[in-house]
């Protein structure tokens, strides 16, 4: 049998500590609207500015209603990853979020070639990914953070630690 299809696949080999994620906000009420769109060119001229070990930045349209928009990312390494996470802009971005999620939800699964699998799910009104058919824990001790999730160590400090974000009210 012949084939007109013109099939390719591509060569993994320089890069054994690939790290692919996804991303995503999803608007949950009207106020959201104004965060998501607040977001998003700080996201592109973030991307844009190609910080070290960015390979690739994908945006990605998941629905129109609800609004629910994201990128996939693929990444060099965890460390250049973890990196990036802890320093400005998005560091600013982070402690904002979990301060006040402004109206939206966030998510993220990170798959790593190495075969360490994680996601966050952040004021998701129902489950997607992951959360379909595992089961959800709150995000606490050594679930806190992406690098333990993984059951990994990271040279970087968070950008919140657990205590400032669970502290007494």
């Amino acid at each position: 049998m012949s084939t007109k299809v013109d099939r390719r696949t591509v060569d993994l080999c320089a890069y054994p500590n690939l790290v692919v994620i996804y991303l995503g906000m999803r608007v949950n009420r009207m106020t959201g609207i104004k965060t998501l769109l607040g977001f998003g060119p700080q996201i592109a001229n973030s991307a844009a500015a190609k910080p070290d070990g960015l390979l690739c930045h994908e945006s990605l349209f998941y629905s129109f209603f609800p609004m629910h928009v994201g990128m996939r990312q693929y990444w060099r390494d965890v460390d250049s990853l973890m990196k990036w996470t802890r320093s400005d802009p998005h560091r600013e971005w982070w402690k904002r979020f979990l301060r006040d999620s402004g109206g939206t939800g966030f998510w993220h699964e990170a798959y790593h070639r190495s075969g360490h699998m994680e996601a966050i799910y952040d004021d998701l009104p129902k489950p997607l990914g992951f959360s379909v058919f595992a089961p959800l824990v709150s995000a606490r001790g050594p679930m806190f953070g992406a690098a333990s999730r993984t059951g990994q160590a990271s040279a970087e400090p968070p950008v919140l630690a657990e205590s400032d974000l669970y502290s007494a009210r």
